[in-house]
């Protein structure tokens, strides 16, 4: 258990950051493709951590989700993508107290 949260709850939280990288970050356009749910799951893994152990700021996993995209996926760097990484990181903050009551 990290800092005291149950396996389950864990996954069930991870499940949760799964879905926001699918469903907001999204940065090759992937969501409605049925074969390709998958398509950010190494990543929900690095974002639950840096969000529940490390207290990451949204402002860092920004920075970390618009890495990911441009020099790990090959995303072109357009303001866009910075903008869409974003917006994933305060959502996936705004989700970080409901994660710790569990």
């Amino acid at each position: 258990m990290s800092n005291g949260r149950n396996k389950y709850q864990s996954r069930e939280n991870r499940a949760k950051v799964r879905q926001v990288l699918k469903e907001t970050w999204d940065p090759i356009g992937v969501r409605d493709t049925p074969e390709a749910q998958d398509e950010y799951d190494r990543y929900v893994a690095e974002v639950y951590v840096m969000l529940m152990d490390q207290r990451a700021t949204p402002e860092a996993i920004a920075a970390h989700l618009y890495d990911r995209a441009v020099n790990h996926i090959g995303v072109p760097d357009r303001p866009e993508v910075f903008e869409r990484s974003r917006h994933t990181a305060k959502l996936l903050a705004a989700l970080r107290p409901s994660f710790e009551t569990h």
